[in-house]
């Protein structure tokens, strides 16, 4: 088991008052090479759970249970050991990509800082990694973009920047925090596509948060559905889609436009 969370409850701490858990006890796996897609409203705990699963909660944030990546419980380690696990083990691709790159850096540069600080890469061989990352995530015109500042290009095309800073130091778990919130439809499909051939090329793990049951759909093997902090159900998306344990789960799917909803109620949609 390459990722396994054990009971992980979050708190965080007010200016008056006990603390307020936000997390209640959640169990969940996840093998190598498994998608996993974990949805639920604002507010329901998906984004926390990611965070303390990156070891990057805030220091008014408390956990406990257990994260154990390849053995070694995430929630135990210091800031040192954490930040060999980013990047290295867990990549973190971002709502926003604009707010997660720098805007007065051009994008080929983002990249390759990353690869000669971590791996002590030349300057060519860092541009050159770069680049092939970007033709990776299919930027076209890679060699034309490569020294684009962020604003100079769209927000489908920023978001596969960020996925190509995720995939830089080789990472075995991608975790993507509504990775496609601020996409229309179109590009939409287009990344949660390349995250998929992602997946199958390379091998890795996904864990794909959304709020969204239609992109969870897409891509997912397995399913963990939350609310308020605690889990609703889990299971095989196409389970959990088609025949769903929980009424939390079946208003989700009633949520969703007629046309989404069909095709997952059609036997070979």
């Amino acid at each position: 088991m390459m990722l396994s969370i054990e009971n992980l409850r979050v708190s965080f701490a007010r200016e008056h008052g006990d603390p307020v858990e936000v997390v209640h006890g959640i169990n969940v796996t996840l093998d190598k090479g498994e998608t996993l897609g974990i949805v639920g409203e604002s507010g329901s705990g998906k984004s926390v759970l990611s965070l303390a699963t990156m070891g990057l909660l805030p220091r008014t944030a408390t956990a406990s249970g257990k994260i154990l990546l390849d053995g070694e419980d995430i929630l135990s380690m210091s800031e040192r050991q954490l930040c060999r696990v980013r990047g290295r083990k867990i990549g973190m691709i971002f709502q926003e990509p604009m707010t997660a790159l720098n805007p007065s850096m051009r994008v080929g540069a983002q990249i390759a800082e990353g690869l000669r600080l971590s791996q002590g890469l030349s300057r060519r061989a860092a541009r050159a990694e770069a680049l092939r990352l970007l033709d990776m995530v299919k930027i076209p015109r890679a060699a034309d973009r490569i020294d684009s500042f962020p604003h100079e290009m769209s927000g489908g095309q920023r978001q596969r920047v960020g996925i190509a800073i995720a995939l830089a130091l080789k990472p075995e778990l991608l975790i993507a925090d509504e990775p496609t919130t601020a996409l229309d439809v179109t590009v939409q499909a287009e990344v949660l596509d390349i995250l998929d051939e992602l997946v199958s090329e390379l091998g890795i793990s996904l864990i794909l948060i959304s709020h969204d049951l239609g992109v969870i759909a897409r891509i997912t093997d397995r399913t963990l559905v939350m609310y308020r902090g605690d889990e609703m159900e889990q299971g095989e998306t196409e389970q959990v889609l088609r025949r769903p344990a929980h009424a939390y789960t079946r208003k989700l799917i009633s949520a969703l436009p007629n046309r989404v909803r069909s095709a997952l109620e059609t036997p070979d949609g």
